[in-house]
């Protein structure tokens, strides 16, 4: 069996030292203010019709170290600062190719705290991780080994909003290996009341995992927002207590489409969903916080990674496809379905549960999309004017 060489993150907390934490929190401020220059001098550029690209901004990191005010630069490992001027560079060109806005400033408090080191920046022997400027090992702890005779050519460290600190190791992972074929197809409709259904009939429950923390979270932001603004120690307190809360939601629901998303890829070949804009979506103020529990855009992305890995196939019909309203056994589209019908009969005598329905068509359109050639994101504006996976209700002649 052919093997699948991919790139992979191994994320480990671990615990600091006085020292390490330090020399750490220092880092990641010089990130931030060699990002925000850097972006600055950019955007000025810009509005003087110049382009500035990363070896520009790297001259000007050499310049800034010389500088009174800014030579604590040159107190901490330059290759974090070098890493931050080169996503700054990615940023950039994600812009210009129209697949993100303008890169925006960073935050001292809003800001992802995260410094990555490369290969000349780091010691990995024997098991121990040992960063630039430090002379201790961090204390990692090994949840689970590294693929054998794997060397990270990547670290990042990161501190999240309750104060955790993590490191993620990229390592090339020869262990991963296309999984044997399977005959199975399912199609997956998302929702609210039921996380998933499938085309086989499987209802897999929405867990609600906001819901289900919803008191403590109110609990912990109601003293949060008793407490006096600025950096004092209580507000600081209470803000942590929060963040723990929230980082607790956001676990446990990763830990659920982890295993949800592993197993949809094992079982089956082919995995058909809808292509739904879930950022348009969450701009009904009714429904935004529990779809944003939901974590749809979260659930398609992992599953389309794994299923790259394992050698399956992820298709996505057109949002616009009648999934709910198209009879699965006769074809009949009906005229209105509104949400608060969930079960309902065709004219030919099939009574349709209204998810399981919406499942059935979507593999039966996605297995059509797959032969007529639609890929895994549709366009909109295929020759035509349509997608090959969208279809619309017929115009009645007069």
């Amino acid at each position: 069996m052919k093997t699948t060489h991919v790139k992979r993150a191994f994320k480990y907390r671990f615990y600091p030292t006085d020292a390490q934490a330090a020399e750490l929190s220092r880092t990641f401020g010089c990130v931030r203010k060699v990002y925000n220059l850097a972006l600055a001098a950019r955007t000025e550029a810009w509005t003087r019709q110049e382009r500035v690209n990363y070896n520009a901004t790297s001259a000007m990191l050499t310049a800034w170290k010389k500088t009174e005010e800014l030579a604590y630069l040159g107190e901490v490992s330059s290759v974090p600062l070098q890493q931050a001027l080169r996503h700054l560079q990615t940023a950039f060109t994600h812009f210009f190719g129209k697949r993100a806005k303008y890169p925006r400033f960073k935050s001292r408090k809003k800001s992802r705290k995260s410094a990555e080191y490369t290969t000349s920046a780091f010691r990995f022997r024997d098991g121990t991780l040992t960063l630039a400027k430090m002379t201790e090992p961090l204390d990692i702890v090994w949840s689970r080994p590294l693929p054998e005779g794997a060397t990270p050519s990547t670290v990042t460290v990161s501190q999240d909003a309750a104060d955790r600190w993590y490191v993620s190791l990229l390592v090339e992972d020869s262990t991963v290996k296309p999984l044997p074929a399977a005959g199975a197809a399912v199609g997956i409709d998302v929702g609210l009341d039921h996380l998933l259904t499938l085309s086989t009939g499987e209802k897999i429950a929405n867990p609600r995992h906001e819901r289900r923390d919803r008191t403590r979270l109110a609990k912990a932001q109601r003293q949060l927002a008793r407490k006096a603004k600025g950096d004092g120690t209580n507000r600081a307190k209470a803000r942590r207590k929060a963040a723990k809360v929230y980082a607790r939601i956001t676990d446990r629901r990763r830990d659920h489409l982890h295993k949800l998303t592993t197993r949809l890829v094992r079982e089956n070949q082919t995995i058909v969903i809808e292509d739904l804009t879930v950022r348009n979506m969450v701009k009904n103020r009714s429904l935004a916080r529990a779809i944003s529990d939901a974590a749809w855009l979260e659930f398609r992305s992992m599953l389309e990674y794994k299923a790259q890995w394992y050698g399956r196939e992820v298709i996505a019909i057109d949002r616009w496809f009648p999934s709910s309203k198209l009879c699965s056994t006769c074809g009949t589209l009906q005229d209105k379905m509104p949400l608060n019908v969930r079960t309902w009969t065709c004219d030919c005598g099939t009574t349709h549960d209204r998810d399981v329905n919406a499942a059935k068509n979507t593999l039966a359109v996605g297995l059509t999309a797959s032969v007529c050639g639609a890929g895994v994101r549709p366009q909109r504006n295929t020759p035509g004017g349509q997608s090959a996976t969208k279809q619309k209700t017929p115009r009645r002649e007069p």
